[in-house]
């Protein structure tokens, strides 16, 4: 179900479960990215790209994240042009923007990335169980690196 509210429109999905399949079933196959180096136990796979029609020279990107038990990404900075939206797919993932507060999102739970945002701490909650999310982003369409780990 759709509502419209000036020019944006708010899709809202009955579950997160049902939105993945949405997601994942009208996706080209997927590649994986490099992995980062400094991370543990964490597979990302870019899943999905397309340009937006009459926003010249914006794309839209989609990401999945795969933590296994303990897994992590180091600590990072995105394109600068990216704004990104996650949602936690399965498991629950502690993230840190910022410097702010360290968060846990739950399944189902997600939050946004603003262009030039730091991500202190992207990890899987738990360290007996995988975590799972989608980040979508919108990014200039020639940007190539999408994440640059912090220099140690």
């Amino acid at each position: 179900m759709a509502h419209r509210t000036g020019a944006l429109t708010r899709v809202l999905l009955p579950t997160t479960a049902l939105a993945a399949a949405i997601a994942f079933a009208a996706l080209p196959p997927s590649f994986a990215l490099a992995d980062l180096p400094g991370s543990r136990n964490a597979k990302v796979t870019q899943v999905y790209e397309h340009a937006l029609p009459d926003v010249p020279g914006k794309s839209i990107r989609g990401v999945l994240v795969e933590y296994g038990p303990g897994g992590y990404s180091p600590s990072h900075t995105h394109a600068k042009s990216a704004l990104i939206y996650a949602t936690v797919l399965e498991g629950a993932v502690r993230s840190q923007i910022n410097g702010g507060p360290v968060r846990t999102f739950q399944a189902g739970e997600n939050f946004t990335e603003l262009p030039g945002d730091h991500h202190n701490v992207s990890a899987n909650a738990s360290d007996s169980q995988p975590s799972k999310l989608l980040a979508v982003f919108v990014v200039d369409t020639a940007e190539t690196e999408l994440t640059t780990p912090d220099r140690q």
